[in-house]
This record gives structure tokens, C-alpha cells and sequence, in this order.
């Protein structure tokens, strides 16, 4: 930030804002695409800066690492998720990512084992069974259409990442229907979501137009379908001569019991946390690894240094080992695939901006931040800011390189920070560099000429605003 917490230190003046009226004015534009908003407002006043969502919510909207850090680790329990996102638990429930509080820290310590580095290593072989299911079909088209097929990208990684995460906390498959719902569902409920929040002006108007009970009911129609499986679970682990229950998350749910009473979560307990798990779980992932090949297609240097390393792990194989997926012990010699991930979540970070409330009133570097203060973390800017990377439009995984000492400290948090840090960032970054290294033993990733550049859609994640074609095509 800092010119301007540093004349706020120095009494010279208080932080520099944007009046209420030009938030109005542009919260149309803001509705529509924040991203170019936001940043012309930075770009004009600095890291931090006073302003009012939708006209009508003060805030402070901040890119600075340093108060990011304070907020969201150094003094973490003095900042809790605002009404926004606690808000947000209409519709998804009160799972770790809308919970507060000794419930949060509970529910976070419950459900943490789950996701364990050896429980990850353990779901490698699940990943990798997935990921050839999808790759199959594409194979066989590819061959059958002259070397190379034709997909829309995010619908093909959206599916993709339903299916291992689906797997993984359900042990089974959705039928290809049940998935483009849910997929649909989570689309249209975060985008009435997120307009409410960008333009709260209309949400009488959307009451009177029946828009919260419209929502409501897909909300419903959600938790019925996830619950369905549940009920059949623990149907399935109460009927006498059964065979064991299945390793997955949805299990571990339903296992776990609580240190100081010995009980399980209640019902309603076990259906928030795996909505959530499957919301998030893919959710991330699908978008992430959109931009990604995005990202390569437009560099395919970085996805020939990608297949180089891949090939010299494969050549140090036993011949008869050569055809076999990558094992979970082999990903630290494939580095340069997981630099290429992290580099897309730098530029597309999923979760581009989180908001915090302060509990209390509170200080930073000379920063009177007084109880109620409403942050807008904007975790995209920071990602983007030139004082923190160089050349920061420019896609360059070996930024990520531990020889390269690049990455300023504070100034990369695609899974947030502090105490709230992703609980699923292993699975995750497991689940991309497996999607990344297969893609790319098989296939040439090459953008379909003729398409416009792809632009965001700044929902609740960071996600392309319609879809767009790659061509894959067959080494």
C-alpha cells in the first residue's frame, strides 16, 4: 500500500476514496466485469482504498500483501468472513467455507485427517483411473478424425474435475445428466448470487419477482440429489452382512467423531461439508485448469518443457512400467508441470478476492481500522501488481522455481492464507499436475484460430465468461 497507510501513520490524511456517488455510477460496470473496474481504481489511488459496493457498502478494497497478511493470518482472529459470504450459506449451507467461529475450528479439526499428504496419496490411483476414462474417448475421436479433436474447454475440465472429486466423496459416478445439473445449478445460483451482492439496489426488485424463492429452489433441488446419496450410505453401512464401506471422503464424514462428546455429525452436519466439498472441489480445479491450457496453448515452449521432464522420468522406468500412469512418488521429479499450475492460479486466481469484517477495533502500521470495517481482499490485483512481480501479464511457471526466488512473501494466495487456507490445496494441486502430465503425454494442446480473446466471468471463482475450443491433437 504503502503511500497510503503511510500518510495515514503519519496523520498526514486518511486513506484516499472513492465517493459514494461513483460507486453508484459505476456499479453497473461493476456488475458486469469488476476486474477492469477495480483495476482502473487501484491503478488511480493505490493498493488500499475507501469505496462503496454497489453504492451502498462501505468497504475497503486492498491489494497491499502486508495488511492482507495481518488480516488474514497475523491477526486472523480479529477478522471473520463478512455477510457476503456468510450469506452465501443460503444456498450452500454452513460448511468450512461459510462457517465462523469455534464451529469453523471445530469442524476444520474434524475434517482435516481427510485430507492428510497420505490420504491424498492414497486417491493418486482413483485421479489417474478418472482422468483415463476422459482421455479415452478423446483418444479414440482424435484417431478416428485425422490425428486431432475438437473440445470446449471448460465443459471438458468441468466435467472432468465432477468426476474425481464425485468419486472421491461418493465413491461413484454421476450419470453424465446429473452432472451438467449440478454443474448448471452451481453456475446460475452463484450468479444470482453475486449480482445481489454487486447491485443490492435491486434486490427489492428481485423479491418482488419471486428471483430468492426461484433460488431457493434449485438450492433444494441440490441438497436433495447430494442427500440421496448420503441416505443411501448409510443405509448400505446399517444393513447387517454388508461388505465394508468404501475409503472415500463421504465415509470419512460419516466415521469421524467429535473429541469432547464421541458423537458423529448430524445429518444435516455430513450434507454441508460434502456440498461443499463437491462444490469447491471441482469448482477450483475446473477453472484452473481452463486458463491453464489456455495458458499453454498460447505457449507451447512451456508444454514442450513440460513433456521433456515427463519424458526422462519415463525413459528412467522399467520397460514394463513405461504405459503406466504417474505414481505419486514421481511427482517431485515432474516439477515443471506443477510450476505451470501454480502459475496459472497466479494469473487466474479462483478465488479472486475474499472480504473479512473486523470484530474489533484494530491498528496497521498507523491504520486505525475500527470495528465493523468491511476488506475486499483482492486477491487478483495482488497477483497482477508490478511492484510485487515482474512482468506479471506474462505467463512464466519457472517464476514458481524454489532456485528462482521470485515470489515476493504475502504476494501469492490463490488458497487464501492463515488458518483458512484451503483445506483441499493438496488434493488440489495433485488433482491439476496428474491432469496437466496426461494431457500432455498424449496430446499437442493448440487454441481453435478464429476465436476472440477469452474473457472472465468474476463470479464466486474466477471462471471464462461462455466457453472456448483447443484442439487436441494426437503425438
Amino acid at each position: 500500500m504503502a503511500d497510503s497507510v503511510a500518510s495515514a501513520s503519519s496523520g498526514a490524511g486518511p486513506l484516499p476514496q472513492v465517493p459514494r456517488w461513483q460507486s453508484m455510477l459505476r456499479s453497473f460496470a461493476l456488475a458486469k466485469n469488476p476486474l477492469p473496474v477495480l483495476e482502473a481504481t487501484l491503478a488511480r489511488f493505490g493498493d488500499t482504498v475507501r469505496l462503496y459496493i454497489g453504492g451502498v457498502q462501505p468497504s475497503i478494497l486492498t491489494q497491499d500483501p502486508g495488511l492482507m497478511q495481518h488480516i488474514l493470518q497475523k491477526n486472523h482472529r480479529n477478522y471473520a468472513k463478512s455477510k457476503f459470504t456468510q450469506g452465501f450459506a443460503r444456498y450452500v449451507g454452513h460448511g468450512l467455507l461459510t462457517n465462523e467461529g469455534p464451529d469453523w475450528l471445530r469442524q476444520r479439526r474434524l475434517i482435516q485427517p481427510g485430507f492428510h499428504r497420505q490420504r491424498v496419496a492414497g486417491l493418486t490411483t482413483l485421479m489417474q483411473e478418472i482422468i483415463a476414462e476422459t482421455l479415452a474417448p478423446l483418444t479414440a475421436g482424435a484417431a478416428a478424425q485425422g490425428g486431432a479433436v475438437t473440445v470446449q474447454t471448460h465443459e471438458l475440465m468441468t466435467r472432468l474435475t465432477f468426476r474425481i472429486i464425485a468419486r472421491s466423496v461418493f465413491s461413484s459416478n454421476f450419470a453424465v445428466a446429473e452432472l451438467d445439473r449440478v454443474a448448471g445449478l452451481i453456475t446460475e445460483i452463484q450468479a444470482f448470487y453475486t449480482r445481489t451482492i454487486r447491485q443490492p439496489y435491486l434486490n427489492g426488485w428481485f423479491r418482488l419477482r419471486g428471483r430468492f424463492r426461484y433460488h431457493d429452489q434449485l438450492t433444494r433441488e441440490l441438497r436433495e440429489l447430494l442427500g440421496g446419496y448420503i441416505a443411501r450410505r448409510r443405509a448400505a453401512n446399517e444393513a447387517p452382512g454388508t461388505p465394508a464401506p468404501p475409503d472415500d471422503l463421504l465415509q470419512m464424514l460419516l466415521d469421524v467423531r467429535y473429541e469432547d462428546t464421541g458423537l458423529p455429525m448430524t445429518d444435516q452436519q455430513v450434507l454441508d461439508e460434502a456440498l461443499i466439498l463437491l462444490i469447491a472441489g471441482h469448482e477450483t480445479s475446473a477453472n484452473a485448469l481452463t486458463w491453464l491450457l489456455y495458458l499453454l496453448a498460447q505457449n507451447p515452449a512451456e508444454a514442450a518443457a513440460i513433456r521433456a521432464e515427463m519424458l526422462a522420468v519415463l525413459a528412467a522406468r522399467a520397460p514394463e512400467q513405461a504405459a503406466a500412469p504417474f505414481a505419486f512418488e514421481e511427482l517431485p521429479q515432474l516439477s515443471r508441470a506443477l510450476y505451470a499450475v501454480q502459475e496459472a492460479m497466479r494469473l487466474y486466481p479462483p478465488a479472486w478476492m475474499v472480504d473479512r469484517v473486523a470484530l474489533a477495533d484494530d491498528n496497521y502500521q498507523g491504520l486505525h481500522i475500527p470495528k465493523g470495517t468491511l476488506f475486499s481482499l483482492y486477491i487478483y490485483g495482488l497477483h497482477h501488481a508490478p511492484k510485487y512481480w515482474q512482468q506479471p501479464t506474462e505467463f512464466q511457471p519457472e517464476r514458481f522455481a524454489p532456485t528462482q526466488g521470485s515470489v515476493t512473501s504475502g504476494a501469492y494466495l490463490p488458497f487464501g492464507g492463515g488458518p483458512r487456507l484451503c483445506i483441499g490445496m493438496q488434493f488440489a494441486l495433485t488433482e491439476m499436475q496428474l491432469v496437466t502430465l496426461e494431457l500432455l503425454r498424449h496430446f499437442a494442446v493448440e487454441l481453435v484460430a478464429g476465436q476472440s480473446p477469452v474473457p472472465t466471468q468474476p463470479l464466486i471463482t474466477l471462471r471464462p465468461k461462455g466457453d472456448f475450443e483447443i484442439r487436441l491433437r494426437l503425438l
